[in-house]
């Protein structure tokens, strides 16, 4: 399952920074979240972290992306695999040397 923000949304901006996948990004005119990128904080957290968050409960279950916690899991290692074999940039050079 992945959640969907309803146009009941406030742009608040509280959801995005909460989201340890990046898939919530601005619409077009509502804060909107990937469902490829989406595990429910599954692998992270027990629960969404941007419904705890949300002070108008706008993100409900995405009635199109219905997934297993099993399928979740699965998205969220392959999602956490991409992620470390991205390549990082090298570490800025520490002052006084």
């Amino acid at each position: 399952m992945a959640l969907m923000i309803t146009d009941e949304c406030i742009n608040c901006d509280v959801c995005e920074p909460e989201c340890p996948n990046d898939a919530i990004y601005m619409g077009e005119a509502i804060y909107e979240i990937d469902p490829h990128k989406c595990t429910e904080c599954v692998g992270h957290f027990d629960e969404p972290q941007c419904v705890q968050i949300c002070p108008v409960a706008c993100i409900p279950i995405h009635p199109d992306h219905v997934e297993s916690r099993e399928t979740l899991l699965q998205k969220y290692q392959r999602l956490t695999a991409t992620k470390a074999a991205a390549p990082q940039p090298p570490p800025a050079p520490s002052a006084g040397v």
